[in-house]
């Protein structure tokens, strides 16, 4: 066995088999200490290193040697030779393991002011993992007090038994939990650090407290990762994009110009005249990148994208395996993890950064009239989000051509409503149509010129402009769709995301979990066995590893029966408000005070009923959805997201428009008719719509629901109680600040005012939002021209309420590369087809546009609308009337023989009376033609634009083919430049040498470059 005393640091740790690189060990020339491992550890030491010459580790404990710590004045009991740099210098010029920060030991003002770096001021913080702790005691040894340790590699201090220096602690016992918690911290933090990943961590020097572990990727393992995931880098190449002709880049320059008061001061992150040659990162061809300074080569948001991907294989054997950073927070072990802000948003300072410029341009309500940053957003908070507020500017954006038809179209109706004959022949009260009752022993007849209010603000949304702004807005939805292909094809080319593969996602914690129950259940040790040693590779499960359709049976079958269970309670909940309807409008008409005010009594309440039950359910069928998706235990984060998504748009769905579809498909079709009524209950008939239609009820129901949808979760759930969380986190801070430093809580560190933010949840919820509405925008438009005017409004408020939160309030996200939306645009291609079905049928059954047709060139006698009234009113004998149902005490003026009720039915003395009518039957017939011909009309257009508009812009396929043969070109031309340099003979001169060195450094792996920035030559300008 090799005998490892005496022999230098590098060499002792070399033969102790730590597994360290050379680019790491190069440094080390600051003494060592032995510092304890706990009994299990992580341990990474070789055999030969299990039993050590001359002094052993006693009561079955092992060391390691690592760095000692640098305190001032701190006496340890090894020696550092005179000749050897401080630990502080070496610090700043090596690979870091660890930093060693100790709580008494007084930093410089620089590193104070640096809050997004290590306390050396160099190296960024990429990445924060964030753990709270808490211990029962904590005493120091005799002989140093007042002095605490730091933090070392193995996340261990204490004293070796034969090693009694002062400065040692002694800590007080944890409790089983606690102690299991931190040896997991210790191995995942060892295993990042064996992943090349440079950490820094405070004291636990409290009795209880949190502890951010600050984490930074050096140049070698940006490079590596970046090359294993493709990440597409700028060249030195650049090209000018030129526009299709003259007369196109003359109008582009025009409207550019025009629109200069709109457009945010930000600079230009990507240029629409000049664009770098993208290739993905490769160490073997560096010469290709115009690599000016490695710390800045890469931006924030790619660092610490690179960092997640790190921490998200990483596995820990202590926590049973699970592989990541999201099951150690599943687990509890860590609080939180998450990337670092760029600085302050509100700082007084001059200082400029992202988020302040976003803040500034973006992120408050005062600019609410300019375009939105999208490349700054992108560069800040990654693709996938710089991808919704694009999608959410364009659909804002698209909703202004049609809120100024809506305009027009309810302008149209009311100029028209003196012209309208139907409603002049109601409101005619010498007419004298007289109704028959509306319930029964207390309702009295009534005149049918009482209903004139009603009958002319219908006209206002039922008139012949709805019809054609209902097709416009069928083609709206597909132009609208297909616009947004287009921009999402062009946003990929200038943000390098064509041609990108789909990433290997890691199982979710919870999947590992079901997993390895099931192992421990039907396996036998042999499998239990394979699972304990199974640590990197527990992400790739063999066949038999991996949950079946059978393991996921009981959890469908659960999700079946839930959701059938929340569609029912959704039907029953309309029911009720039904009953309450019925009941309500039966109550009032008893009292002569409150009989004249019935219907809009009952209307308003009833609606406003159906919007609070609509507001909770929303969030309980979320959490509902939310639980569901867990039981069903799918395997990647994506699958989740996906099956979440569905199920909470479909009960959502359900919740949001079941109130409505019963009121523009449903009331009014069970009716009955006088004498043979449809009751309820005893006593109380089925409700039925106003003389002028049930469109104005669907319209004033629709208008409540989505304006109180949108004013009061936008304003009491996206406002108001993240404002309380923050309230209530803060008030909590307070209580618990006992033991924190005044002067560091007067300047808090950058991941102390992050970890205060509330963590991101998704984009779910914004997108959730937004969906809905569209479904309010198009679905039922016909009856509610001004629904794209109230969603305007309200987008244009949500894109800076987004904004802000996302900047001020919230945790800065992980930057995710997509490509797309995802299943958001299969919802909305869904519910853009859906609306032409449902605003066929609004025309169709719920207005009187078809019967007013029917009427004026099948009945009239002059081709126009008079009698149009007379001509819906059937005839009834109140001598039929069923015993106990007559009006009681009747104030009618005159004798009622026969009364009016509006359906279609042959009168009292025809042959067969009260039977539907042949007038009733070819309208049925002309309202089901309608719909056929307007689906296939609207639907054929439809197709139609989605022909006429290509999905990919011209200009941009033209681009994408020709930047493939200029990469080629500039490939081979650096490769012929490369292989010219390394064959000249002038390069053996000694200026050539130089010259050589210089190339060769350029070109050389990461690994092997040389230390400080890698300078390019000047970078090349094509014309394309």
């Amino acid at each position: 066995m090799r005998d490892c005393d005496n022999l230098d640091p590098k060499e002792l740790l070399l033969c102790l088999g730590f597994p360290l690189s050379e680019a790491v060990l190069r440094p080390l020339s600051f003494p060592l200490t032995d510092i304890p491992l706990l009994p299990g550890s992580p341990r990474r030491l070789s055999p030969q290193a299990g039993t050590r010459g001359g002094q052993g580790p006693k009561h079955g404990q092992q060391y390691l040697q690592t760095p000692g710590p640098r305190a001032p004045g701190l006496q340890g009991s090894s020696s550092r030779d005179p000749g050897q740099p401080c630990g502080g210098e070496s610090a700043r010029s090596s690979s870091v393991i660890n930093n060693y920060l100790d709580a008494n030991e007084p930093v410089s003002l620089e590193a104070r002011l640096s809050r997004m770096h290590f306390h050396d001021n160099q190296r960024k913080v990429d990445y924060v993992l964030a753990y709270h702790y808490r211990k029962r005691g904590m005493h120091l040894a005799q002989g140093f007090p007042g002095h605490s340790l730091a933090i070392v590699s193995n996340g261990e201090t204490g004293k070796e038994p034969h090693a009694g220096g002062p400065g040692d602690i002694e800590l007080g016992p944890l409790d089983a939990l606690e102690e299991e918690r931190k040896e997991q911290r210790e191995e995942f933090e060892h295993n990042l650090m064996e992943a090349g990943l440079e950490l820094e961590k405070d004291l636990e020097n409290k009795s209880q407290g949190s502890i951010f572990v600050r984490i930074h990727a050096p140049w070698q393992v940006l490079a590596r990762e970046a090359e294993f995931l493709k990440i597409k880098v700028p060249t030195k190449k650049m090209y000018e994009i030129k526009a299709g002709g003259s007369i196109a880049k003359k109008f582009s320059a025009a409207l550019q110009k025009l629109s200069s008061p709109l457009q945010p001061r930000v600079p230009e992150h990507s240029n629409n005249k000049m664009k770098n040659l993208s290739y993905p990162f490769s160490r073997e061809k560096m010469y290709l990148y115009n690599i000016q300074e490695k710390d800045t080569f890469f931006d924030n948001a790619t660092r610490s994208r690179i960092v997640h991907e790190i921490l998200k294989r990483t596995a820990c054997s202590r926590a049973n395996n699970t592989m990541g950073i999201n099951s150690l927070i599943a687990n509890n072990i860590y609080e939180a993890a998450y990337p670092l802000h760029d600085g302050e948003y509100n700082s007084p300072e001059d200082d400029m950064n992202d988020r302040k410029l976003l803040y500034q341009e973006w992120a408050r309500y005062g600019v609410f009239y300019k375009f939105q940053p999208i490349d700054l957003i992108r560069k800040y908070f990654g693709e996938k989000i710089g991808l919704y507020f694009a999608w959410l500017g364009l659909y804002t954006s698209f909703l202004i051509p049609s809120s100024v038809i809506g305009v027009i179209v309810f302008l149209y109706g009311c100029a028209t409503i003196e012209e309208d004959i139907p409603s002049r022949e109601m409101c005619d009260q010498q007419n004298a149509f007289i109704m028959c009752p509306l319930c029964d022993k207390s309702c009295d007849y009534w005149n049918l010129s009482s209903a004139c209010g009603t009958a002319r603000a219908s006209h206002l949304f039922d008139n012949p402009a709805t019809v054609f702004f209902s097709i416009f807005m069928a083609l709206w939805a597909t132009m609208f769709l297909e616009n947004w292909k287009r921009l999402q094809m062009r946003l990929g080319y200038f943000w390098d995301l064509t041609g990108i593969e789909e990433e290997e996602e890691h199982s979710r914690p919870e999947y590992e979990t079901k997993v390895r129950e099931k192992m421990l259940k039907e396996s036998n040790k042999s499998a239990v066995q394979k699972l304990e040693t199974n640590t990197t590779e527990s992400g790739h499960e063999d066949d038999e590893d991996k949950l079946t359709w059978k393991d996921r049976f009981p959890g469908y079958l659960m999700n079946f029966a839930s959701i059938l269970f929340m569609i029912a309670l959704t039907f029953s909940i309309v029911f009720g408000v039904i009953v309450y309807r019925i009941t309500t409008a039966a109550a009032l008409s008893l009292n002569k005070a409150t009989r004249s005010n019935v219907r809009v009594t009952v209307t308003a309440t009833a609606v406003i009923i159906n919007l609070v039950v609509i507001l909770i359910l929303d969030e309980i069928y979320g959490a509902v959805a939310k639980w569901l998706t867990k039981i069903e235990v799918p395997k990647t984060e994506q699958t989740f997201e996906e099956r979440l998504i569905l199920k909470a748009f479909l009960l959502k769905f359900v919740n949001a428009y079941s109130p409505i579809f019963y009121v523009a498909f449903f009331k009014g079709r069970f009716v009955g008719r006088p004498g043979s009524y449809v009751y309820v209950f005893d006593g109380y008939r089925m409700e039925e719509c106003a003389p002028g239609g049930c469109l104005m009820e669907l319209c004033i129901q629709l208008s409540i629901i989505m304006l109180g949808k949108q004013l009061i979760q936008n304003n009491i759930f996206e406002i108001g109680v993240p404002k309380l969380k923050k309230l209530f986190r803060k008030l909590k801070d307070e209580t618990e600040a006992g033991e924190t430093d005044s002067a560091h809580s007067k300047h808090p560190e950058q991941w102390d005012l992050d970890y205060s933010l509330e963590p991101y949840t998704g984009l779910t919820p914004e997108y959730m939002e937004m969906i809905i509405q569209f479904g309010f925008v198009t679905l039922f438009v016909a009856s509610f021209p001004l629904a794209p005017v109230f969603a305007l409004l309200n987008n244009v408020i949500e894109v800076r309420l987004d904004a802000k939160k996302f900047v001020t309030e919230l945790r800065r996200p992980d930057a995710v590369r997509t490509k797309d939306i995802g299943i958001w645009f299969d919802i909305l291609s869904g519910i853009g087809k859906f609306s032409v079905i449902s605003n066929a049928f609004v025309i169709a059954i719920t207005s009187d546009f078809i019967p007013r047709l029917v009427y004026q060139y099948s009945y009239s006698h002059n081709g126009t609308l008079h009698g149009f009234v007379n001509h819906t009113l059937s005839f009834f004998n109140v001598s039929q009337l069923k015993e106990g149902t007559q009006p009681e005490n009747s104030q009618f003026d005159q004798e009622v023989q026969f009364c009016r009720f509006k359906d279609y039915r042959e009168p009292p003395w025809a042959p067969n009376p009260y039977e539907f009518s042949k007038q009733y039957w070819f309208i049925l017939s002309a309202r089901l033609a309608f719909v056929i011909i307007f689906q296939n009309l609207v639907m054929f257009l439809s197709v139609l634009v989605d022909w006429m508009i290509p999905d990919i812009p011209t200009d941009i396929s033209d681009q994408i083919k020709k930047e493939k043969s200029l990469l080629v070109d500039f490939f081979l031309k650096e490769e012929h430049e490369k292989l010219k340099l390394m064959h000249e003979p002038a390069l053996r001169s000694p200026g050539g040498g130089d010259r050589s060195r210089s190339r060769a450094a350029s070109s050389a792996p990461s690994g092997q470059s040389q230390p400080g920035s890698v300078m390019s030559s000047g970078s090349q300008h094509t014309n394309v």
